[in-house]
């Protein structure tokens, strides 16, 4: 099937390059030139693995291609695919203009039928604009279909979530369009929801919700433990190996960050208030993970009596391993208020350090842990790489000037620290 994919970014990108492994033709289709230009010599702009060889291998092979031209791109395809940016306003609600913009060129542009589906993360009722809008602002009496299909993608592993999700959810109004999303997604052999727009929308925003409070859950937990002397690891495995509740999203640490959760959240409050709901226990899932980056900061002064001066090593500053994505990250925050108490920070991440030099000022970035640890008075990890599980602690030990370790991911031992001579700091240990 010939595929249009509006928007070169994360969702656009993997989306494009994974249809196009499944064997369909596919245009992914951006206004930024420079970025176009960029894809079509072979730079993939963001970290994900696999997702470079599988793009490469498409482009090669012709199935993938990359343009700037907007009504070339959408006359070629049948079905496609909106992947633009939504970002939040001040009041938390979703900003819709590159969603509307791209509706009323597509509306300009198009000659025949198109089947045109949401793939960005929208608020609910956001199909019946689209459909509006294109019925508004079309200059030929074509036919045209408005979809949903919301990605449940995760940074980091992304392209795998693709090839093999749990479940595919389409919200259609027509046979037609129901009939060509299921051919679609026919080589992927999964569950597939079929359903109304306006329920598809809601499926998004209530997972990535459901995911949020299952942190924000076994955070508030982490408190109680820190109070009472009880391990939060211990009681997470206790209750995630209940088949109803499960093991995934109950690791407590500083928080979540990324560019979904947190807007998501935000946008679904809002939702729900317009709808004459107020969502408190969004808002209080909300105010824990706030809550858990402030915490992190107070221990750490805590064990160091008095922050300024001090200089502080900071491991991992994307928002989760495996990415080099800064959006919301939490290292962002914790570093700001490290540095407004007076301390200096020193950071290494494995991927991000290029964005977080853009983001992120007055910070020595080094090139490897060790160069962190270095005359550091505590060490901070942010992000659970898997090069930080196997750091050598006898040589960080001599490498800090005080031993003092505040665990954020809770990845390490805090008997095995302890041992060796550290003040080791955990969430909820």
């Amino acid at each position: 099937m010939n595929i249009c994919i509006i928007g070169a970014g994360h969702v656009g990108l993997v989306t494009g390059a994974c249809f196009a492994d499944l064997g369909h033709r596919v245009t992914c289709l951006d206004n930024n030139r420079q970025k176009i230009q960029s894809l079509k010599r072979g730079a993939i702009p963001i970290y994900e693995p696999g997702l470079e060889e599988l793009a490469h291998r498409n482009s090669r092979l012709g199935r993938l291609r990359f343009s700037d031209k907007f009504a070339e791109s959408v006359n070629e395809a049948e079905v496609i695919f909106i992947a633009v940016g939504t970002p939040p306003k001040e009041t938390g609600e979703a900003d819709l203009t590159y969603v509307e913009n791209v509706a009323r060129q597509i509306a300009t542009a198009m000659r025949s039928y198109k089947l045109v589906v949401e793939k960005s993360t929208v608020p609910v009722e956001t199909g019946e604009w689209i459909k509006r809008t294109i019925q508004a602002y079309k200059k030929r009496q074509v036919p045209f279909d408005v979809g949903s299909n919301p990605e449940f993608l995760r940074e980091g592993s992304a392209v795998q979530d693709f090839m093999h999700p749990d479940r595919i959810v389409i919200g259609v109004e027509s046979q037609r369009a129901k009939n060509l999303l299921m051919e679609l997604y026919k080589p992927l052999k999964v569950p597939i929801v079929v359903t109304d727009i306006k329920s598809a929308e809601l499926i998004k925003h209530a997972s990535n919700s459901f995911l949020a409070t299952k942190i924000s859950f076994i955070n508030a937990i982490a408190m109680i433990c820190e109070q009472v002397g009880a391990d939060v690891l211990k009681v997470s495995e206790g209750m995630g190996m209940d088949r109803r509740i499960g093991p995934s999203f109950l690791s407590a640490g500083v928080g979540y960050g990324g560019s979904c959760f947190p807007k998501d959240i935000d946008a679904f409050i809002h939702i729900a208030g317009k709808s004459g709901y107020d969502f408190q226990l969004l808002k209080a899932v909300r105010e824990i993970n706030e809550a858990q980056k402030r915490r992190l900061v107070q221990k750490i002064e805590k064990a160091l009596w008095i922050l300024n001066d001090k200089t502080i090593g900071v491991l991992g500053l994307a928002f989760k391993p495996d990415t080099d994505d800064m959006r919301n990250a939490p290292a962002i925050d914790i570093i700001a208020m490290l540095q407004q108490a007076g301390a200096k920070v020193k950071a290494y991440d494995p991927q991000a350090i290029p964005l977080a030099k853009t983001l992120l000022k007055d910070v020595q970035f080094c090139q490897a842990p060790y160069e962190v640890a270095r005359r550091s008075d505590a060490l901070v990890v942010l992000t659970e790489w898997n090069e930080f599980k196997e750091l050598d602690f006898v040589r960080i030990k001599k490498l800090l000037r005080q031993p003092v370790v505040a665990d954020g991911r809770n990845i390490y031992d805090p008997k095995k620290l302890e041992q060796l001579g550290f003040r080791y700091i955990g969430v909820g240990r």
